[in-house]
């Protein structure tokens, strides 16, 4: 408890914005047990009614109860952007790992694909991946994945080459250690501080890039409450109806914020140049 209190004393803002993350990911995870109404569920004799004591950010076109919708909406927009972002930290982590440690033909293969990529905008790139896969919440993380992994590869390989050559490494080499063992033991762990660290600040914009997609049309589709697609539902009743887009905004800006904050206090907790 002592060490606890202590660590808690000296990072107070990584504390705070955990506890909001840690907040957020219950509100998400226990919707369908709160006293909510079905976010489902069309009542077409109420369409359009503004925020009320009955209805606290109103209802939708069709009579759908939109404060149920956003606290549902939660749970696609976070579990599908932590999923994204396991996705790219996985497949970068491994493909530069694996280039800067190999080098050679490896490297050069996995560079150059990468170049490919960076040559063209991400965010185009991802919409047409997902305009052609159809558009699902699925499809638009496989696509954005298969546009943003080269972050992760270029920064996983740059840190692999600074202990490539290491003297540890190469005593490993010479003792007949295993290429798995030594890429686990050694290579790993001198990426992962760093690759975490970037991880978390990334769960920001990849929510945001998501929510892009959906209000796009290449993303999550009808009925999905998730909050990309909520904005370009409300898109077509921004003046009789704001509250179809002000509130799923609003949760995408605090969502965004909170994550943002998050990882920058993480870095200062995780930082390899402070120890």
């Amino acid at each position: 408890m002592t060490k606890v209190a202590a660590f808690i004393r000296a990072n107070k803002q990584f504390t705070l914005f955990s506890l909001l993350a840690a907040g957020v990911i219950a509100l998400a995870l226990l919707a369908p047990l709160l006293p909510i109404q079905n976010p489902y569920e069309a009542v077409m004799q109420r369409p359009l009614q503004p925020p009320s004591a009955e209805h606290w950010f109103g209802t939708d076109k069709l009579g759908r109860d939109v404060f149920a919708r956003v606290l549902y909406g939660a749970r696609i927009s976070l579990f599908s952007t932590f999923a994204l972002v396991s996705c790219i930290f996985l497949l970068g982590s491994l493909l530069g790992v694996l280039a800067g440690y190999f080098g050679k033909l490896v490297d050069v293969v996995i560079m150059r694909l990468a170049d490919m990529l960076v040559a063209f905008p991400g965010m185009l790139l991802a919409i047409a991946i997902a305009g052609i896969m159809g558009a699902s919440i699925t499809n638009a993380v496989i696509a954005i994945t298969l546009v943003s992994w080269t972050k992760y590869a270029r920064l996983a390989r740059s840190l692999v080459l600074k202990i490539r050559y290491a003297d540890y490494v190469a005593a490993a080499e010479l003792t007949g250690t295993r290429t798995l063992q030594i890429l686990w033991r050694y290579m790993l762990p001198g990426v992962l501080p760093t690759l975490i660290i970037t991880a978390a600040t990334d769960i920001g914009s990849m929510m945001l890039e998501l929510a892009g997609l959906s209000f796009l049309g290449f993303g999550a589709s009808a009925p999905t409450p998730e909050w990309g697609f909520m904005l370009n539902e409300g898109r077509s009743c921004l003046e009789n109806a704001p509250w179809l887009m002000i509130f799923p905004g609003l949760a995408i800006f605090l969502v965004v914020v909170i994550f943002n904050l998050l990882g920058d206090s993480l870095r200062d907790v995780l930082d390899p140049k402070s120890e």
